[in-house]
């Protein structure tokens, strides 16, 4: 089985995958570019024990990263404790096999390339890539599978925090779909609720009409992330995928693996 690693600014994520590429189970833990192989093993091994499985059934270890710290204890964890060499997304035998068409392509985050590649592996046509994490990127991917760039704004939890901690008087409230469906609070957490939720449908709206329009051609919109199931009521998207990232690490894994 593979063990996707996914570590972002805020979750690494670990997904196992069976030979069909279905997942088989997914855990996340705080990121902490501190935590060392050997806590990582001690956690992991208690929650593939929940699941029934053993570490002997990891036959192969890929990670993708945006927190470049937190890569070697990553690595050492494969090595020491399932006896792999982890793939790296993006590198070697794992380089992306895409074109990314911007004028940087080595500030391009290893998320939003995995995105890209399993984006357009599922989805004919020009893509746009919706990523509700730490920050909330627009990915776009042409019709023949380049990336073309994107847009990058605050994440939803990033946005909160920061009015929170500028202002005295505003108490910490919980990301949600309001019940209410009229944009005018009558309550301080109300009003919050409000600028924070029907703020993003706004900015979502917005940017998608005028990445639409730049483009000229029909778009599929994909949206991933943990809170992307907060706005899919609203029709924003064409599809919702979760694992989105997971996927294309597990894509990155299989095309390594062929011959060439």
């Amino acid at each position: 089985m593979l063990l996707a690693v996914d570590a972002g600014n805020t979750n690494v994520v670990f997904a196992l995958l069976a030979e069909d590429g279905s997942i088989a189970a997914r855990w996340r833990i705080a990121t902490d570019p501190r935590r060392t192989a050997d806590e990582y093993a001690v956690w992991l091994h208690q929650l593939l024990s929940l699941e029934g499985y053993a570490r002997g059934d990891v036959t192969g270890v890929i990670i993708g990263t945006v927190v470049p710290r937190a890569l070697h204890n990553l690595q050492v964890l494969a090595h020491k404790y399932f006896g792999q060499e982890a793939m790296v997304a993006g590198q070697g035998a794992a380089g992306w096999g895409i074109r990314l068409d911007v004028d940087e392509p080595h500030n391009v985050g290893a998320d939003r390339v995995l995105n890209a590649i399993a984006g357009h592996a599922a989805y004919p046509g020009d893509l746009v890539v919706i990523d509700f994490g730490t920050a909330t990127t627009f990915d776009v991917v042409d019709y023949d599978g380049a990336y073309k760039g994107g847009i990058i704004a605050p994440g939803i939890n990033l946005s909160l925090d920061a009015l929170v901690a500028a202002a005295a008087k505003l108490p910490r409230i919980a990301i949600e779909a309001p019940t209410d469906p009229t944009v005018i609070g009558r309550t301080t957490a109300s009003q919050m609720l409000s600028g924070i939720y029907w703020g993003y449908v706004a900015m979502i709206e917005g940017l998608l009409a005028r990445v639409k329009a730049e483009i000229g051609r029909p778009v599929t919109c994909i949206a991933t992330g943990g809170l992307a199931t907060l706005f899919q009521q609203h029709h924003l998207f064409d599809a919702v995928e979760p694992d989105l990232t997971i996927r294309g690490l597990a894509l990155l894994h299989q095309r390594s693996r062929k011959p060439a």
